[in-house]
């Protein structure tokens, strides 16, 4: 993560044109502020001695005709825009030629003679930043109007701020560094909250405070620092208080540093432990939540029907006939000083409010409540999570997005205008939020159950008393006041739209994610035997067997939900082996799973521990009959397919590289060796990878990167509950014998037969000393000598 620069100070007025106190950053072709540089060589502080001191930004664009009178303009605006004698007129139709400048539509991009096309150098943004622009607009933002306080005065001044947001946003876009700059500039950061209750300017401040928080690489803004939040957020309408959600969606999100390195969960573990203390996000989230009335609002939006936009041709004409309009419009009438100004005022603002397409108001609206769904999923997974549940369950989240669901989510006749720059539309990111915010909602928590409304819920109390199950405390506690109304629960609908969106869909991901959530937790055979019998289990077969090449992500979110659609349950198992009955299908069935076991390990341990469970119930004629008819269980009875898969599954990762995607593969190759150890079969396991890296002529490899795995395991797991809690969930062992067997496998004891030092040759075991990140070291453990002590008369 970048270390974050010194707050920027305010620049006066009579600095705009000079500085006596340092130059301000390099830009992006290390062109600092020429006319700062320019100014302080004149007043003898520092001189010009070459041409390779004068900025390379001025040298490269030595030809004048390419400045496009930027530097004139500005000063003009400098000039005209003097706190006690500003020309409001002059200061607008500058503003607007500087912005038209710096739109794509008006940047120089033209090449010099000869040369070939270089489409994306924005120039005009360039020159504007070099010769001042964006203090000098910052500015003219900041300083409070001098005008008298009369309605039509301040609705100038309004729009003049409007329009020099309007540019700084240009400038953030298209000159590499400005938005860093702004952002080490509190005084500026903090000014921007009070414009987002302005009616005409909250848009464009929205803008530009996403740009800057964006910008922003280590500490993030603390709302509790923004002057009287409270009642800041009271004031703003429901388009304002949407938007407010937009730039505080950034600031409640943990910083992500650049680099792939560090999505890591060691860059992560490190992160956190020199940031001991509670992250910005964090103190965020907390301000939000004790703002009166934000949670129910964000509800209210989440829940309320967005308009519908219309196609892409018919927004087309919609904003030609706009623009065409507005060139026509009378702006200048604002900066009339006689008496019917005001109602010009009025009657031209009405004209704008009806005049702006509906396509363009439908994709705003729809773009806010993305952001509003965004902030709900940070909230739902954050450390107040409990208090966040119960909130959205009393201002009934879950009913008002069932009521959404068939109005607005999956109108398939919607063809919006994709978003620039990026793979989905508006609708789709909605789409996509929705589904991410059941997700959240869903995962691990008991409230899950109001995704289903009261017959639904009758349905799992039959199912229970048919099996002669007792109900879960969730299911008996539920508040049924509070569950989905009408015929179907917002659970149902999901699979009905999974079984009718095709493999290459854009929400299949999610929409395996969101059904998987709801059987995340503890295993329930009720609530897997109410999806089996929505059919799901063959839907998902037939995805994974009949479209071989489907992207990974949705693969893997495929054998994921079968894994908890079928883990314990013997009707399960019947189901599958059913659904690949001939040799043909079990055989494409196996080479998916083959074809990457990061995304099918889940389902592989599923497998492996069911199982372990029915070879303990085989007096019981239905688990029997499965295991001896199911070949994906007599599969993964055989120990040389159980040693191929673990063996694989060590050889995937290293600490270098896990990440929270693929750190399941050691989990799983954890639950291999559990298994093993209960039925004293440890010292097979471990034998057959030393035996292995002989085979590779890489002896200590295998088993050196397992130990340094181990231990960092160790490191991770000890000081996170919530992962520990969740390992317990997934596959029903205690974490106390996830802890026991690292620590058998760990043990410094070289005589040892549950030791990895005893199969590692003395001679190997200093290079990997050096050469792993977790080093081989001889720590002391609680660990018994045997091996067995792990297990007791029930692993499960």
């Amino acid at each position: 993560m970048a270390m974050a620069g010194k707050t920027r100070r305010v620049v006066p007025r009579s600095d705009l044109l000079g500085s006596s106190d340092g130059m301000p950053a390099l830009g992006p072709q290390g062109c600092a502020n020429v006319v700062l540089r320019l100014d302080s060589a004149r007043r003898g502080e520092t001189r010009f001695t070459g041409l390779s001191q004068i900025p390379e930004g001025v040298r490269v664009l030595k030809d004048r005709k390419r400045w496009h009178n930027i530097p004139q303009l500005l000063r003009c605006l400098h000039e005209n825009s003097e706190p006690h004698n500003i020309n409001y007129r002059t200061c607008m139709d500058t503003l607007n030629e500087l912005h038209d400048l710096l739109n794509p539509e008006g940047m120089d991009m033209a090449p010099a003679d000869g040369a070939p096309s270089q489409p994306a150098k924005f120039v005009n943004s360039d020159i504007f930043d070099m010769f001042g622009g964006v203090e000098l607009v910052v500015e003219i933002i900041m300083r409070p109007s001098l005008l008298p306080h009369v309605k039509l005065h301040r609705r100038i001044q309004d729009y003049l701020t409007k329009t020099a947001l309007e540019t700084l946003h240009c400038a953030c876009i298209y000159t590499e560094g400005v938005a860093r700059r702004l952002s080490e500039r509190s005084d500026f950061v903090t000014f921007l909250f009070s414009l987002l209750s302005e009616k005409r300017a909250y848009l464009q401040a929205t803008a530009v405070m996403e740009d800057v928080l964006c910008a922003k690489k280590q500490e993030m803004v603390l709302l509790e620092e923004v002057p009287d939040l409270v009642r800041l957020v009271s004031k703003l309408d429901q388009h304002q208080f949407a938007n407010f959600c937009r730039a505080v969606s950034i600031m409640v999100s943990e910083l992500e540093s650049s680099g792939d390195d560090n999505h890591t969960l060691l860059a992560q573990n490190e992160q956190q432990r020199r940031h001991a203390g509670p992250s910005s996000a964090d103190l965020n989230q907390s301000t939000l939540l004790n703002i009166p009335g934000f949670v129910k609002r964000l509800c209210e939006l989440a829940t309320q029907k967005a308009p519908t936009s219309s196609n892409s041709l018919t927004f087309l004409q919609e904003l030609e006939h706009l623009i065409t309009w507005m060139e026509m419009a009378p702006l200048n009438t604002l900066l009339e000083e006689d008496g019917e100004t005001n109602d010009l005022v009025l009657q031209f603002e009405g004209q704008v409010r009806d005049a702006l397409p509906q396509s363009m108001r439908a994709m705003h609206e729809v773009i806010c409540k993305v952001e509003v769904l965004y902030v709900l999923i940070v909230l739902l997974t954050g450390k107040r999570r409990d208090q966040v549940h119960k909130l959205l369950s009393q201002f009934q989240l879950i009913p008002g997005l069932n009521d959404l669901f068939d109005e607005l989510i999956w109108k398939e006749s919607a063809q919006p205008l994709p978003l620039h720059n990026c793979d989905c539309n508006p609708e789709v990111a909605l789409n996509i939020q929705f589904l991410r915010l059941l997700h959240s909602f869903s995962d691990h928590h008991e409230n899950k159950y109001l995704l289903l409304n009261k017959e639904e819920l009758s349905e799992l109390s039959t199912i229970a008393a048919s099996e002669n199950i007792p109900e879960s405390k969730a299911l008996q506690d539920i508040d049924r006041l509070l569950v989905c109304r009408g015929e179907k629960g917002l659970l149902k609908k999901l699979i009905e739209v999974m079984k009718n969106k095709p493999p290459s869909s854009a929400f299949r991901f999610w929409l395996a994610r969101a059904v998987e959530s709801f059987l995340r937790g503890e295993t329930s055979f009720v609530d897997q035997m109410f999806l089996l019998n929505l059919g799901l289990l063959e839907h998902i077969v037939s995805c994974i067997i009949d479209n071989e090449s489907c992207k990974r992500d949705i693969l893997q979110s495929n054998f994921d939900l079968l894994g908890e659609l079928m883990k314990f349950n013997v009707k399960a198992f019947r189901k599958f082996y059913k659904c690949v009955a001939t040799e043909e299908r079990f055989g494409v069935f196996m080479q998916q799973l083959n074809s990457s076991l990061v995304d099918s390990n889940m389902f592989i341990r599923c497998v492996a521990l069911s199982l372990e469970r029915f070879l303990g119930k085989l007096d019981n004629f239905e688990v029997f009959d499965v295991m001896t008819s199911c070949r994906l269980l007599t599969f993964m009875a055989s120990i040389d397919n159980q040693l191929s898969f673990l063996i694989r599954l060590i050889g995937i990762v290293r600490v270098e590289i896990l990440t929270q995607e693929n750190v399941s593969c050691l989990n799983t190759s954890l639950v291999f060796l559990m298994l093993a150890s209960r039925k004293g079969e440890l010292p097979v396991y471990l034998n057959a990878l030393r035996e292995k890296e002989y085979a590779q002529n890489k002896p200590g490899y295998i088993l050196g990167n397992f130990h340094s795995l181990l231990r960092f395991w160790k490191s991770h797991y000890l000081s996170k509950d919530k992962d520990s809690t969740s390992l317990e969930n997934s596959s029903s062992i205690c974490f106390e014998h996830w802890k026991e067997t690292v620590e058998l496998l760990l043990s410094p004891d070289r005589q040892a037969s549950h030791s990895l030092f005893g199969y590692i040759d003395e001679a190997y075991i200093e290079m990997e000393d050096t050469d792993l990140p977790f080093h081989l070291t001889h720590e002391r453990t609680c660990a018994a000598d045997n091996t067995d002590a792990i297990c007791g008369d029930e692993l499960f």
